[in-house]
Parts: structure tokens; C-alpha cells; sequence
């Protein structure tokens, strides 16, 4: 199984990298875990607290479950991947099944920033995008599609998204074997990608 490792800051693109990647193959080869349905479960919280918490430090993520699904899949077993609501920051209680397939992705802001995960990753992407456009890009995701509104947008923007991605995600680019410039349409670096996992789903 190749396993490959997108990461890069909130609205960088990665979910548009992955979509024109999964246009060009055979999808039905290709499993995409989203970092995004493993933030811890903190239904013990009113919401008014799950709403304050810091969604964009390591801790916010349940990596040893998202571990454990990784691993689980490289052998061959099928995993139960949460269902996590940005409404009411908690999972659903829900689960999808997953089965295993030749190619996994794995995207999210913080999923290079784990050591034991990225020992996993046979690929290792960072999406690159300026901060100005990738804070554009939120503010336009968090109010139509969250129901935020813009204050608290730019208040946690300025309070944990900047910092954040100051401190863990942008030092993360390190780890990455391929940077993607995305400003723009980038279709070279997509063939690229699109190369190695067409590659390997023949191989398999």
C-alpha cells in the first residue's frame, strides 16, 4: 500500500489538491482519511467551551486513533472512521467503514507534525499557499459553509490559526519530500502525483 502524507495550512487548497488528483485516477484504488474526523470527541464540554478550544494545536487531535487506522489499514483490516460535526465540535456518534485499498491519503493542517505518523507516509506533500489568500479562503469556508460569523472568524484567525500555523504547521513543511506552490493552478506537480499513485495502483 503507498501512503502518502498531504499537509498544509487552513485553506492552502489540500482538499482541491486531492480532489484533481483522485480526477485523474482510478478513485476506486484510493482511500483519503481526513485529519478532520479525528479531532478528539469532547462532547463532556458544554458548547460554549468545545467552541473556545484551540482547534489548531497538535493536542486537538486524536492521533492514536488516527495512527491505529493508518497501521490498521497497511495490514489489510478494515477500520470504523468517526464522523466529526464542525456545528457542534464533536463527533456525531456515527462511523463509516473503510476497507482497505491500494492507495491511502491522508491530508490535514497538523498531519506532518505527528513523528510516529509520519514514519507511515511513503510521501510526504506540503500544499503551500500565501497567508493572505489562505485567510480569504477561511472567512469565505467559515461563513457559508460553518455558519460562523466574521468576528469570530478573524478573532481566532489572529488568536490560534496564525500562531499556530507559526509554531507547528509551517515548521512541518520540512519533513515534506514535495512542496506544492498553489497560487494557481499547478498541473505539474498534480501529474507528478497523480504519476506515482497511477504507478502504483498498477504495481498492485
Amino acid at each position: 500500500m503507498l501512503v502518502i502524507g498531504i499537509a498544509g495550512g487552513t485553506g492552502s487548497g489540500k482538499t482541491t489538491v486531492v480532489n484533481k488528483i483522485l480526477q485523474q485516477l482510478n478513485a476506486e484504488g484510493v482511500n483519503v482519511l481526513s485529519q478532520d474526523n479525528y479531532y478528539h470527541d469532547n462532547q463532556y464540554l458544554t458548547l460554549q467551551e468545545r467552541e473556545s478550544l484551540n482547534y489548531d494545536h497538535p493536542k486537538s487531535i486524536d492521533f492514536d486513533l488516527l495512527l491505529s487506522h493508518v497501521k490498521a489499514l497497511k495490514k489489510g483490516e478494515s477500520i470504523e472512521q468517526p464522523v466529526y460535526s464542525f456545528v457542534t465540535h464533536s463527533r456525531t456518534g456515527d462511523h463509516i467503514t473503510i476497507e482497505p485499498k491500494n492507495v491511502l491519503i491522508v491530508e490535514g493542517i497538523l498531519v506532518l507534525t505527528n513523528a510516529e505518523l509520519l514514519k507511515e507516509f511513503d510521501l510526504k506533500v506540503f500544499v503551500h499557499t500565501d497567508s493572505d489568500e489562505r485567510l480569504i479562503r477561511r472567512i469565505r469556508r467559515d461563513t457559508q459553509e460553518r455558519g460562523r460569523d466574521l468576528e469570530e472568524v478573524l478573532h481566532r484567525y489572529q488568536t490560534t490559526l496564525k500562531p499556530m500555523h507559526q509554531e507547528f504547521i509551517e515548521p512541518s513543511k520540512n519533513y515534506a519530500d514535495l512542496i506544492v506552490p498553489n497560487m494557481k493552478h499547478n498541473s505539474v506537480a498534480i501529474d507528478f502525483l497523480t504519476t506515482v499513485i497511477d504507478n502504483s495502483l498498477k504495481k498492485s
